[in-house]
């Protein structure tokens, strides 16, 4: 009923009204057909021609190569070809110089501690830091209550050795006489022979003191005298300090005439040095000369701490011109050898293991680890895993590990 209606509402409009609404109509349908035309041209660029690769083509790319046993090979299709460089390592003669910071030290053989004899007060002190001094001469004066008390019992000793020497000779004529029991006369054997032996040690302690025995003149000022000729490197007392640690050092006095320049080798160049070796030494305060030595003695023992191992060089040094404590650099030589390089590119790191590509077939690879001597700049010396006359990948070898 509503569609003939319909029909005859639109029976009775203008034929010019109809014929607009026909045009809208067009209209519509032609913006529809614009906006799908102008969609398509927008988003179509917009794709990659890579987003989905033909099947074909992700069959290549995991074609690169394969993995026979321990084996890489890489096919002759395979693109990877281009972007592999292989060669043998070159063999070259090799001299490796080792260049290290060292420091100026006294020889531990000719450095002497002076050690306070006795306890007692520094009253004068005769020498400075940095002085030379010659064998016998006076250090210090201390004033010592054991001294006193040093003098004291050597006193006593050879009062009692002589009451004793006296009561031994009087039981030895009674002994004659008849008159005196061989008891008797054993014990003032025996007290004479302690006396004696107390009188020595009297005088030992007195001598050790740096005051002879028969010394006629006695005082409570005991002269310390340095006990070999040299420098005075380190001083602990002044004029006034109290002394009461025998051990503890008053001064240190080193003879110079021979010094040791001490470098310390990091432990993966403990190798590179040896005794008898030669080396150059620059001081900095003396820029323009070169000191040549030759390696006295390399420690048995690796510093914990620092992971370096000490190497001492003895220089002479008449002239006193090397102090201890002065800088230096030290140059080691070694003699040169025949080592396989490579380039550092051609190495690969796994975990704590180095290691090459080594071609074993045309165009098949094996992995082998290799030991590293050492390293200038882009080049690698190998110290064992590869043979003279094997090749490795020395371009796009990350690309091998898979």
């Amino acid at each position: 009923m509503d569609s003939v209606t319909d029909n005859a509402l639109l029976a009775t409009l203008p034929a010019d009204k109809a014929s607009q609404r026909g045009r809208g109509l067009l209209f519509i349908l032609v913006g529809l057909l614009v906006g799908i035309a102008i969609d398509r041209l927008i988003v179509a660029p917009t794709r990659s021609p890579d987003a989905v690769a033909p099947p074909q083509e992700a069959r290549a790319a995991q074609s690169t190569f394969s993995r026979v046993g321990d084996r890489i090979v890489v096919p002759d299709t395979s693109p990877l070809r281009t972007l592999l460089g292989i060669a043998a390592p070159t063999m070259k003669e090799v001299a490796r110089t080792l260049v290290l910071p060292a420091v100026v030290e006294a020889d531990p053989s000719r450095t002497v501690k002076v050690m306070p004899p006795v306890t007692g007060r520094v009253i004068n002190l005769k020498v400075q830091l940095g002085g030379r001094v010659e064998q016998g001469q006076e250090l210090a004066v201390i004033d010592s209550g054991d001294l006193a008390q040093a003098y004291s019992d050597i006193e006593k000793a050879r009062s009692t050795v002589t009451l004793t020497k006296k009561a031994l000779d009087r039981q030895l004529g009674l002994e004659k006489a008849g008159g005196a029991a061989i008891r008797d006369r054993e014990q003032a054997q025996s007290d004479y022979a302690q006396a004696v032996a107390e009188l020595e040690r009297s005088e030992a302690r007195l001598r050790a003191m740096g005051v002879p025995a028969d010394q006629k003149e006695q005082s409570r000022l005991l002269s310390v005298k340095a006990p070999v000729a040299g420098s005075v490197i380190d001083l602990q007392v002044a004029p006034g300090a109290f002394l009461n640690d025998p051990t503890a050092a008053m001064m240190t006095i080193a003879n110079l005439e021979t010094i040791w320049v001490t470098a310390n080798v990091p432990e993966k160049d403990i190798a590179f040095v040896f005794q008898g070796q030669s080396v150059k030494v620059t001081f900095r305060a003396y820029p323009d000369e070169v000191f040549s030595g030759k390696v006295l003695f390399v420690s048995d023992v690796v510093e914990s701490d620092t992971r370096r191992n000490k190497v001492r060089i003895a220089f002479d040094n008449p002239d006193k011109i090397l102090k201890p404590n002065m800088f230096a650099e030290a140059t080691f030589e070694a003699p040169p050898v025949s080592r396989l390089i490579v380039p550092t590119s051609a190495l690969l790191m796994t975990n704590d293991r180095t290691s090459v590509f080594v071609e074993v077939a045309e165009w098949a690879f094996e992995r082998r680890n290799v030991e590293i001597a050492y390293q200038e700049g882009a080049a690698v010396a190998i110290k064992s895993g590869i043979r003279p006359g094997e090749r490795v990948v020395v371009k796009g070898a990350v690309r091998l590990n898979d």
